[in-house]
């Protein structure tokens, strides 16, 4: 009987903990929400913590708690979706170009931007970050990551002399993450009418075209 207690309040403590985390990541959207409409609204620059805390309700101390910086608010952590890209292009078949493998490595980012309450809320956050000088520096940082973390799964895939094949693949990876972001950019500026797969298969169409036939790419 103790043992099943004590069972029980393992179960117990492990749901109010869930119960927690599920709160603070409540919060922590609700916070990022309004914190990018008035990013958006006023300006990233024009916007100090405490007017953005006290829009929102909080003290400061409280928003630090969900954000070490403002720039985390529109950037974030670069590795978790990092490593769902790198994922994506792992798992893509063996036969398939490096190019193409790079192309489908971003369904994940397409698919996040085709659900409809991502939408507008994507749109504030390259919008953003677009306009802003310290954001542009922090969302290239992001790709130097996402590349870093790419690098093995796209070097196992070509040919040659090691040296050779990491310099390739690095030009590759680095030439992926700019159609990235020349795609999310048009896809902003057209405010999400045209859908972001459609600009990402144009940009790399554009590039893979614009570089002839590789037998790498």
């Amino acid at each position: 009987m103790a043992r099943y207690d004590g069972g029980m309040d393992e179960a117990t403590t492990g749901t109010r903990a869930w119960l927690r985390e599920a709160a603070r990541a409540s919060v922590r959207e609700q916070v990022a929400d309004r914190a990018l409409t008035l990013f958006d609204e006023r300006g990233f620059d024009s916007v100090t913590v405490h007017q953005l805390a006290d829009a929102i309700g909080i003290s400061p101390r409280s928003f630090f708690r969900y954000f070490p910086s403002k720039e985390d608010v529109v950037i974030g952590d670069p590795e978790p979706f990092g490593e769902i890209v790198r994922s994506a292009a792992a798992q893509r078949p063996a036969d398939e170009s490096v190019w193409t493998v790079l192309r489908r490595s971003f369904d994940p980012i397409v698919e996040l931007t085709e659900r409809p309450a991502y939408q507008a809320r994507g749109l504030r956050s390259i919008r953003v970050t677009m306009s802003t000088a310290s954001l542009r520096a922090r969302n290239y940082e992001k790709h130097l990551s996402w590349a870093a973390m790419l690098e093995p799964v796209i070097l196992d895939r070509m040919e040659g002399v090691r040296d050779s094949r990491l310099f390739r693949a690095r030009a590759l990876i680095l030439s992926a993450l700019s159609c990235l972001d020349a795609a999310l950019a048009e896809w902003t500026l057209c405010e999400g009418a045209v859908p972001l797969h459609t600009l990402l298969d144009d940009a790399f169409a554009t590039v893979h075209s614009a570089h002839g036939r590789d037998g790498d790419a």
